[in-house]
């Protein structure tokens, strides 16, 4: 990178003698300061336009994760403009096709959960207080009709739908609304473009890393492509694994709509713990009240423990493998870090940063074992 204060502008300042090397010190110092003012000036905007640069942060993971694809079919001799357009239009064809699975699936679910829930939940209380009290000798006062009441006044007060939630919620404000444009309309065009241009992209990147950090950075940054890569390509099998698992599961069980709450399932999968929390909330509720309490409850306790079993012990260990290292419950703190922070472009952000992270903190590990300071006895 060209240097702020060109090295001929200093040196006719600089007095005769030995004080050339205290003079290229200030000036090295004042350059310091200002690209770490210009950083963290760089940082503070983007913070601030959070909501307006989430489209194009989600465009660039999905350019960084659609780049070889587009590769490829540029080594099969398809100009890279049509490789990039094939590649984003089917990307977003998928992308469509789940969401219309799932949006009317969840619509009905929300439905039936409204108007059947608060007599579920009744006849679940009724019958738990009895099974507690003749198990554990524990006395539940509960009472059926107060929490009715409680679920059927809950509900009530949010009675529309999904896509009424939505509407209201695109009018609440021109940042919501410019988010939720921008996710539509945004995302594949500049996807196409950055898919389009992406080694010229990352070779002007590379080119402003200081030139005493290339060889540091590019080994860093070749250790996070491989993390990241290898992570990503692995969580997308093991989704799609249990995608498949769950909506056949689901559909033996005889649960209705077994194919979008199995899909769903498995795409909530990518956030550990969390996703299979909320799936198996979706489908127990769905399950009980379909089948029954005692029915419906056992089914989905087999269906989702052989496929967290599945996931655990074969599908994780095979397709992501331990050398990642990125640990369940810390994927889990950056997602609820960075979404805390930066909403939901801090979603998008968290998996590629805690990777970035991860390296970082393997190189600090690897030189603090090798210090002096730690060696010295």
């Amino acid at each position: 990178m060209a240097e702020f204060y060109p090295a001929s502008s200093a040196r006719p300042f600089a007095p005769p003698g030995g004080n050339q090397g205290s003079m290229s010190d200030i000036d090295h110092r004042r350059q310091t300061f200002f690209w770490l003012a210009v950083a963290l000036l760089l940082s503070a905007i983007a913070y601030l336009l959070r909501g307006t640069l989430t489209p194009f942060i989600a465009a660039a993971i999905l350019a960084y994760a659609l780049a070889p694809a587009v590769a490829r079919l540029q080594g099969w001799r398809l100009p890279r403009a049509a490789a990039a357009a094939l590649v984003m239009v089917m990307t977003m064809a998928v992308i469509t096709a789940v969401i219309l699975i799932l949006i009317p699936v969840l619509q009905s679910e929300y439905r039936m959960i409204r108007t059947q829930l608060p007599a579920l939940a009744a006849t679940v209380s009724t019958r738990l207080a009895p099974w507690v009290e003749q198990t554990f000798g524990i006395t539940l006062a509960l009472d059926a009709a107060s929490i009715r009441d409680w679920i059927a006044a809950q509900l009530a007060g949010s009675s529309q739908d999904l896509l009424t939630a939505l509407m209201q919620y695109v009018r609440s404000g021109w940042s919501a609304a410019v988010e939720v444009i921008g996710l539509v309309v945004l995302v594949p065009v500049v996807l196409f473009y950055l898919l389009a241009d992406w080694p010229l992209i990352t070779a002007r990147l590379h080119e402003l890393i200081p030139r005493r950090w290339v060889s540091v950075a590019d080994d860093a940054l070749a250790e996070t492509d491989d993390l990241l890569g290898h992570y990503l390509r692995g969580q997308l099998l093991v989704m799609l694994s249990l995608a498949i698992w769950y909506s056949a599961a689901l559909g033996v069980a005889g649960v209705k709509h077994w194919l979008s709450l199995g899909v769903l399932t498995g795409l909530l999968a990518f956030v550990p713990y969390l996703g299979f929390g909320l799936g198996l909330a979706i489908s127990l509720i769905s399950a009980m009240l379909q089948l029954g309490p005692a029915q419906g409850a056992v089914s989905i306790a087999i269906v989702f423990g052989i496929g967290q079993l599945l996931e655990s012990y074969w599908l994780t260990p095979r397709l992501v493998g331990e050398r990642i290292g990125l640990h369940p419950v810390a994927v889990l703190l950056a997602l609820l870090a960075f979404g805390a922070l930066f909403g939901f472009a801090g979603l998008l952000l968290a998996l590629p940063l805690s990777a970035v992270a991860l390296v970082v903190l393997r190189r600090l590990r690897r030189g603090w074992l090798a210090s002096s300071f730690y060696r010295r006895p």
